[in-house]
């Protein structure tokens, strides 16, 4: 199966069925989108599919193939995607492990809808879990973002 991650070409030889979270980091060891709950409630492992926040525990990898994926490391390799501009702006970050799929669930909002209102903010992101509880600093790094 041939996936297009992060603008390149990937050749996987997994089963159709398997979870894209697994090929991106058991197979591609590309672990910068995490597992949490494994389930898709809690949006830690989100990657961006066609530019739509989609969660790969349980996408499976044929669901995905030939569609464009983006994961948090090609959102901007060197951190310049003004996300992480604005999380770092911010002080967002406290433990960080479901980041990464906050950031791509922010990233797919800003695509479809470049500025955003309170309310639609805490709509998109309002499946996203954060066990340090940094959805204040979350909504106010979107705002920033989305102002430039």
């Amino acid at each position: 199966m041939i996936l297009n991650i992060n603008n390149q070409q990937r050749t996987v030889d997994v089963d159709p069925s398997m979870p894209l979270l697994w090929v991106l980091r058991d197979v591609l060891n590309m672990t910068g989108t995490k597992y949490s709950c494994g389930i898709g409630i809690c949006g830690t492992c989100v990657v961006l599919v066609d530019g739509a926040p989609v969660r790969s525990c349980t996408a499976p990898a044929s669901s995905v193939a030939g569609k464009e994926i983006i994961t948090i490391e090609g959102l901007s390799p060197d951190g310049s995607h003004r996300l992480q501009k604005a999380w770092i702006d911010v002080s967002v970050t406290q433990c960080g492990y479901c980041q990464p799929g906050h950031i791509m669930t922010a990233a797919g909002l800003l695509n479809s809808n470049p500025s955003p209102t309170d309310t639609e903010i805490d709509d998109a992101m309002k499946d996203c879990i954060c066990r340090c509880g940094t959805y204040k600093r979350v909504k106010e790094a979107i705002k920033l973002a989305a102002e430039g």
